[in-house]
């Protein structure tokens, strides 16, 4: 068979395949305007909940300066090459050591992307002899890292302290024949429920097994904690985590990635992560934004109460509204309502053009049929008018997917 044929019976694949409808509107929309949580779309002003803005650094003026100012003496060229070749700078550096100050770690190194980074991580870290042990929510840039591995691999069920045991027994008895070691990784904070990983109960089991932990904190950097330095903080178990990882994509509203660690480990790393190897350096404009980013989140912990402030008053304002919001523990709000893709999507459409709120929709295959997940990002530069506001929406739009009313899609995207 001709691989586009193959491609085209399946063209959209399976969260594409309804594109052909959704796109422009479900997925791939144009917010636009400043970054803010009210922005145009579709030609309205609407309140968005969909982005991961959470300390409201993507607009602050001393970021903005920074980011402007950095562009200007340097351009977006500078440094040229690889950071082994020819990329490395005393910013860079800089940044990494205070990334690693920050989060309690010896060392730390920068990645230029998140997603690309754990899977590289990942990759560099096992290797045939070795066994991974994963969370079965764990995101796609575990999952893919974990595809890579050409050993064994355990996933445990969500957050299951039995059954990870369970596949940590398995891992055990498999490393001992191979000789290899246990390498396991969990979320901090998961981005879909909102639920922190079990950090300190999994970190508890090195007692009885032989393992290293991973922790990807891409949630939780500079939004849990005392300091906001990160989940582990926020469960008193720095020291326990082996390899801590953040992104610069949520709380610091950048690009990139880091990797934190023991210095003999960051130090392996930087030489055998193939995706930093041979790869450009994150340009320098970047870098003295993020520092500048960094400087403002640990300075400013009033940002921090004021997402706060705004994730407990979108809770607990949908849980007296009678919402089922999960288990989150963090500011992430999943609003789990039952219905079909045709009442997902109509109850959707209302919310943004009756009521201009635009937040995320997550339906089957992503999650089970039956199922609609509404998930809301809160910022600090969210108010509570705003809360108000949405819970005013949600309401009005709940009470007609009770009603049935959204059984048959009347309204239009146009």
């Amino acid at each position: 068979m001709d691989l586009f044929d193959k491609i085209n019976k399946n063209i959209g694949g399976p969260i594409g395949q309804h594109q052909k409808w959704s796109h422009g509107y479900f997925s791939y929309p144009h917010l636009e305007g400043e970054i803010h949580p009210h922005m145009m779309f579709n030609g309205k002003k609407h309140l968005v909940w969909s982005l991961n803005n959470y300390l409201g650094l993507a607009n602050h003026p001393e970021v903005r300066e920074a980011d402007a100012r950095a562009a200007a003496d340097y351009g977006m060229a500078y440094p040229m090459g690889a950071r082994m070749m020819s990329g490395n700078t005393k910013h860079h550096e800089e940044l990494e050591d205070s990334l690693a100050v920050f989060v309690g770690k010896e060392a730390a190194y920068l990645l230029n992307y998140g997603y690309q980074g754990m899977v590289s991580v990942i990759d560099a870290l096992v290797d045939r002899n070795d066994v991974i042990v994963y969370d079965a929510e764990s995101h796609a840039c575990i999952v893919d890292g974990v595809r890579l591995h050409m050993g064994k691999r355990y996933v445990y069920r969500h957050n299951d302290m039995e059954s990870f045991e369970k596949q940590l027994d398995h891992a055990q008895r498999i490393v001992e024949k191979t000789g290899g070691g246990i390498l396991v990784i969990t979320e901090g904070v998961f981005g879909m429920s909102g639920a922190q990983g079990k950090l300190k109960e999994i970190i508890a089991l090195k007692n009885k097994y032989t393992f290293r932990l991973l922790v990807d904190d891409a949630h939780g950097f500079g939004t849990m904690g005392l300091t906001g330095a990160g989940t582990h903080e926020a469960q008193d178990c720095v020291d326990g985590v082996d390899l801590y990882f953040g992104t610069f994509a949520k709380s610091m509203a950048g690009i990139g990635a880091f990797i934190a660690a023991g210095s003999h480990i960051i130090n392996y790393l930087r030489y055998n992560m193939r995706s930093q190897t041979f790869a450009k350096a994150l340009p320098i404009p970047m870098v003295l934004g993020l520092k500048k980013r960094l400087e403002l989140l640990r300075s400013n912990p009033q940002l921090r109460e004021k997402l706060w402030t705004i994730a407990r008053a979108l809770q607990y304002g949908l849980i007296q509204h009678g919402f089922d919001i999960g288990v989150t523990n963090t500011m992430v709000t999943p609003v789990f309502l039952k219905g079909d893709l045709t009442e997902a999507t109509s109850l959707t459409m209302e919310l943004r053009e009756k009521h201009g709120v635009f937040c995320s929709i997550v339906v089957y295959p992503v999650i089970p049929k039956g199922l609609i997940i509404l998930r809301l990002i809160p910022t600090a530069m969210h108010t509570l008018d705003d809360v108000q506001h949405t819970l005013e929406a949600f309401s009005a739009v709940s009470a007609k997917l009770t009603e049935g009313k959204y059984k048959t899609n009347t309204l239009s995207i146009a």
